[in-house]
C-alpha cells in the first residue's frame, strides 16, 4: 500500500523515533503545545471513536470546526480510520453546508457548538447520522455528542485498515466564485508529496517552527509550512480563528521561536509600515513565505533594511495544482521582483496558448501545473474533470508570462482579463504598477462595462497611511508608465479590499459593487 499520513505519527513511536516524543509538536496560538506524544495519544483516540461510530474506509467524515489543535488531530486520525476529511468553511451558509454534505455524502459531521444552529436547521435535508460537538463556551445540541465522551477511550495503533499513497485523504470545496462548488480530492501520497517538496525547497527539519494564520479549512492555511513541518517532525503553530492582529500573531511568534511563517501580502505591508511591528518580529525568524497576490517591487528593499537576515520567499499556488507550485528565493529574486518564480522540485509547469502549444518568451497563456502534488480530481464532476485535468497536467485558469530566462509571472486570472477597445488588458499588469505609486497601500483592478470601448478598467485603490489620494494625479501618473488603453478610466477608493481565506481579492464582490459605477469616488 505504501506510506500514508499516518507515518506522521507512527514514526514517533517506531523503533528509531524521528524525533524526542516530547518535543513540542503543534500549539493553537498562546496556549501550551501539545508534544508529539500527546498529539499520537490523541490522534489514536479520535481514530479509535471514528471506527467505533461505524467510519469506514472510503467514508466522508465533515469537519466544521474553527482553528484547533483537535482540528489537526482529527485531520490525521480520519485519514488513519482510512475515511475522506470534508474540510467545510465555517463561513458557510445553511444552504451552502446542505450543498457540500449532500455532494461528498458525510455520514459524520464534526463541528464546533457555535454552528449548532445552522447545522439544526439543515438536518432533515442531509445524509449525515451521526454528529460530534466539539464544546466552544456554547451549548451542546441534543442531537450531538460531545467530543470528550466520543473519544472518552485511551486507544492504541492497531486494528486500523491498511492505508497507502493512492487512499483519498482529504476533500476540500472550491469558493464557488464561478459555478456551484467543487470539491478538490486529495489522495495521502499527494499531501506527503506536498510537504516534501516545500521541505526540501527551505530545508525543513525537526527544528523547525512554522506557524500561519489562515483557516485549517484552506490550503494555505494548513498545506502550506504546517503540513510539512509535521512531515519533518517540527512544530506548527496555528492561529485562533477570528480577531487577529498581527501584534498578537508576532508575540505568539515570539513566545515559541518561530522559524518560518506564512504572511499573506496585505499582512507584509502592514508588517513594513510599523516599525513598532518590525520591534515584535523575533531573533529566531529566518523565513516569511508570502502568496494569493505578487508582492511589490519595494517590498523587498523594506525587508532587507528593516529585517536583514530575514528572506522572503513569493510563492505560487492553486489548491488544485497541489498547494505550492513555484517559489521566488530571497537570493535571487533582484532583477526578478515582479515575478513567482521557478518551480518547485519534482514539479513541472508550463505556460500554454489555447490551443495547447508552449508560447514564447514574455507571451501571455494559461499556466498549467504537474506533480505528484495534483488533485486526484474533482469529487463527482466529470465535466470539470474533463477541462481541468489531463495527462496529469492541472490547467489553473491562471494566466502568465515565461521570460527568456524561465521566471515566471502572473498576468492574472483567464476570467479577470479584460479587452477594452480591442485590446487584451490583463489587470495584474496594472496593479503592480499602481501600486509603485507611493500613497497607494493596496489595489485591485476589474473590466467594467463601457458603451465606447465594450470595457474599461476600474481601479479600486486603498490609501496607504490614511494619505488623501489624489485619483487625477495618479491618472496622470499611470499614463507616464502604461499604454493608454491599460490605464483604468474609473478610480474608487476603499478603506480596504474584501479578500477570502487565502488572503485573495474577491474580484466578483468588487464587480456585483463597481461594475456600475462610472464616477470616481472616495468611498467610507
Amino acid at each position: 500500500m505504501g506510506m500514508s499520513l499516518t507515518y506522521i505519527t507512527d514514526s514517533i513511536a517506531g523503533q528509531m523515533p524521528a524525533v524526542d516524543p516530547d518535543r513540542p509538536a503543534i500549539a493553537l496560538g498562546g496556549e501550551a503545545a501539545l508534544t508529539w506524544r500527546e498529539l499520537r495519544a490523541l490522534e489514536l483516540r479520535y481514530a479509535a471513536a471514528l471506527r467505533a461510530a461505524g467510519v469506514a474506509r472510503g467514508d466522508r467524515v465533515g469537519v466544521l470546526l474553527r482553528n484547533s489543535t483537535d482540528y489537526i488531530a482529527l485531520y490525521l486520525a480520519i485519514g488513519r480510520a482510512g475515511a475522506i476529511s470534508v474540510r467545510l468553511n465555517w463561513r458557510l451558509t445553511g444552504p451552502e453546508l446542505t450543498f457540500a454534505l449532500n455532494d461528498s455524502g458525510a455520514s459524520l459531521l464534526v463541528l464546533d457548538a457555535e454552528f449548532g444552529d445552522t447545522v439544526g436547521a439543515i438536518r432533515d435535508d442531509v445524509p449525515v447520522t451521526a454528529y460530534v460537538v466539539r464544546p466552544d463556551g456554547h451549548d451542546v445540541p441534543d442531537w450531538a455528542t460531545p467530543l470528550g465522551v466520543f473519544a472518552a477511550q485511551e486507544a492504541d495503533g492497531t486494528g486500523f485498515p491498511e492505508v497507502g499513497f493512492d487512499d483519498a485523504a482529504t476533500l476540500m470545496y472550491s469558493s464557488g466564485t464561478t459555478g456551484r462548488p467543487k470539491g478538490a480530492l486529495f489522495s495521502h501520497g499527494n499531501a506527503l508529496w506536498i510537504g516534501t517538496i516545500q521541505a526540501q525547497r527551505w530545508r525543513l527539519d525537526e527544528q523547525t517552527v512554522a506557524q500561519t494564520s489562515g483557516p485549517l479549512f484552506h490550503a494555505g492555511g494548513f498545506e502550506v509550512l504546517l503540513l510539512p513541518s509535521l512531515i519533518t517532525h517540527g512544530t506548527a503553530v496555528t492561529f485562533p480563528s477570528g480577531g487577529f492582529t498581527l501584534e498578537s500573531f508576532l508575540d505568539v511568534a515570539g513566545m515559541y521561536g518561530t522559524t518560518n511563517m506564512l504572511l499573506y501580502p496585505f499582512m507584509l505591508f502592514e508588517l513594513l509600515r510599523s516599525d513598532e511591528l518590525i520591534a515584535r518580529v523575533p531573533s529566531s525568524l529566518q523565513r516569511i513565505v508570502t502568496g494569493g497576490d505578487v508582492v511589490m517591487p519595494w517590498v523587498y528593499d523594506s525587508l532587507q533594511r528593516l529585517l536583514p537576515g530575514v528572506a522572503l520567499v513569493q510563492s505560487y499556488s492553486l489548491t488544485e495544482g497541489g498547494a505550492v507550485s513555484t517559489s521566488l528565493e530571497f537570493d535571487v529574486a533582484r532583477g526578478h521582483e515582479r515575478s513567482i518564480g521557478r518551480p518547485q522540485a519534482m514539479t513541472e509547469v508550463k505556460v500554454v496558448r489555447p490551443d495547447g502549444t508552449l508560447t514564447e518568451a514574455d507571451e501571455v497563456g494559461e499556466i498549467c501545473v504537474r506533480s505528484g502534488g495534483v488533485s486526484i480530481g474533482y469529487w463527482n464532476r466529470p465535466d470539470a474533470n474533463a477541462v481541468t485535468f489531463s495527462d496529469g497536467w492541472c490547467r489553473s485558469g491562471d494566466l502568465g508570462v515565461v521570460d527568456a530566462a524561465g521566471y515566471l509571472t502572473i498576468a492574472g486570472r483567464a476570467k479577470d482579463m479584460y479587452r477594452s477597445g480591442g485590446e487584451n488588458v490583463y489587470p495584474a499588469e496594472v496593479e503592480m504598477i499602481i501600486t509603485g505609486h507611493a500613497a497607494v497601500a493596496d489595489a485591485a483592478v476589474i473590466g467594467v462595462p463601457d458603451a465606447k470601448y465594450v470595457e474599461v478598467g476600474a481601479a479600486v485603490l486603498v490609501a496607504r497611511d490614511d494619505a488623501d489620494l489624489d485619483v487625477d494625479a495618479i491618472r496622470d501618473w499611470l499614463t507616464q508608465r502604461l499604454a493608454k488603453y491599460k490605464v483604468p478610466k474609473h478610480f474608487h477608493v476603499v478603506d480596504a479590499l474584501p479578500r477570502n481565506a487565502g488572503g485573495k481579492v474577491q474580484k466578483n464582490v468588487l464587480r456585483e459593487r463597481f461594475s456600475t459605477a462610472h464616477t470616481d469616488a472616495v468611498e467610507a
